[in-house]
């Protein structure tokens, strides 16, 4: 329900006058709601920038996805583009 509840927000902030993008987990649900800029990402629940502790990975999720934000021709969904990898490396619990 919170990739649907965050795409209806993103529509009712866009009314007001207030630029979105949404960070997608579920690019099914994201393709029926349709918010004006997205983010499909290929990562688990619970980890929308990515691996825990990769800090250059998730810089690259949040730059692409502020990269959507001048884009007027909406609705637009972009699919990261990166080389981070899931699950987390060896010796971590990706928690």
């Amino acid at each position: 329900m919170c990739v649907q509840t965050v795409g209806l927000l993103a529509h009712a902030l866009e009314r007001n006058g207030i630029a979105t993008v949404v960070v997608s987990l579920v690019a099914s649900i994201t393709r029926v709601i349709r918010p004006p800029r997205a983010l499909e990402v290929p990562f688990p629940f619970g980890h929308p920038l990515g691996r825990p502790g990769d800090a250059a990975g998730q810089r690259a999720v949040l730059r692409q996805a502020l990269g959507l934000l001048p884009r007027t021709d909406v609705p637009v969904t972009a699919t990261l583009v990166m080389g981070a990898a899931w699950p987390p490396p060896a010796g971590r619990s990706g928690c």
